[in-house]
């Protein structure tokens, strides 16, 4: 296990690298360097350009040399914790990002914990009643919380909220706590702000899990291996979860790729509507802006997290299903 860990650690390195030339490649567009986009993007809306400030950016950055020692500079300074300077924001990216990717890591926790403690029960009531009237109404409700959008729910919430309580539901705290340090009184504010976002967000994703947790499920209980475990007087509750539930967790595993950048971007589009201080609009922003530096920096740091959530992923699941090894091939 430890020569195929260190095997893939070792061809991650080439990944990253080709990752962060993308990237790199990504915000050096348009032609130009970003900078100059930034100051056109001023200028076009009738704003002033602190000439200085740009040309000790530029400097710091090394905006002026080649772009290998562009690139150098700015991956060097990326593992370093220097993320670059935010020009949007007149500050270095890592106090733009500050309680927004606290507050969005606890949003999307909270959202993720929500989804498993709703979709399995359901899930696992769903395939052992199969075309039961409770299946047929949870698969009702799943197929509506599928082709609800979570944005329209979101802006159904605030209306609802205004009209019949007289109430704003949007954000994540109290208006007093905004831009404070942390507290109790500002922690328990989050905690009653939380429950909306974790409803709009988790709704679709609760309903898609319980269809597929269904479908896995209902595969493995045709299976030869439950008769054989049932025939040899197994329990049904300990026969389901030690032996089909557990394989059809594989799907749950494999998304942990996909799940651990989720967890730092966020749903952009519901965040907008419900104005959360989260980091999803603070990337759509710095890619209307031009400001490069943040929306770079930030962009890398999700493929990060994507290529050590694949590797979490692959280790998990041969520790899940004994069926998958670790090696090159199956050895007899």
């Amino acid at each position: 296990m430890w020569a195929y860990v260190i095997r893939r650690l070792i061809l991650m390195i080439p990944t990253l690298v080709i990752i962060s030339i993308v990237v790199f490649t990504i915000i050096q567009l348009p032609p130009g360097d970003y900078l100059e986009s930034y100051i056109a993007e001023l200028q076009s809306q009738g704003e002033s350009v602190d000439k200085q400030k740009i040309a000790f950016l530029r400097q710091q950055y090394g905006l002026d040399k080649s772009m290998p020692e562009q690139y150098f500079t700015w991956i060097t300074g990326f593992f370093q914790g220097d993320l670059g300077y935010s020009f949007e924001y007149n500050m270095p990216v890592t106090e733009v990002v500050g309680d927004r990717m606290y507050l969005t890591i606890l949003v999307s926790t909270v959202t993720i914990i929500f989804t498993w403690i709703i979709a399995f029960p359901i899930g696992l009531y769903s395939a052992t009643h199969q075309y039961s009237w409770g299946d047929y109404g949870l698969t009702l409700i799943g197929f509506i919380g599928l082709a609800t959008p979570n944005f329209l729910l979101a802006l159904v919430l605030l209306y609802l909220a205004n009209v019949y309580f007289g109430t704003s539901i949007g954000g994540l705290m109290d208006a007093k706590f905004i831009n404070q340090p942390w507290s109790w009184d500002k922690f328990v504010s989050v905690l009653e702000h939380l429950w909306i976002p974790v409803i709009v967000i988790g709704t679709s994703g609760t309903a898609g899990m319980i269809r597929r947790i269904r479908a896995n499920l209902l595969d493995e209980l045709n299976k030869p291996y439950v008769v054989t475990g049932r025939a040899k007087g197994l329990g049904e509750t300990r026969l389901l979860l030690k032996y089909p539930f557990r394989v059809s967790l594989n799907f749950f595993i494999a998304d942990i790729g996909n799940m651990l950048p989720s967890i730092i971007s966020g749903a952009e589009v519901v965040a907008l509507v419900l104005s959360l201080p989260t980091t999803g609009p603070m990337l759509l922003s710095a890619l209307q802006s031009q400001d490069m530096y943040l929306a770079g920096s930030f962009l890398m740091f999700l493929a990060m997290l994507t290529v050590i959530g694949v590797l979490i992923s692959d280790l998990l699941l041969a520790v899940l299903d004994p069926r998958i090894r670790l090696g090159e091939g199956a050895t007899r």
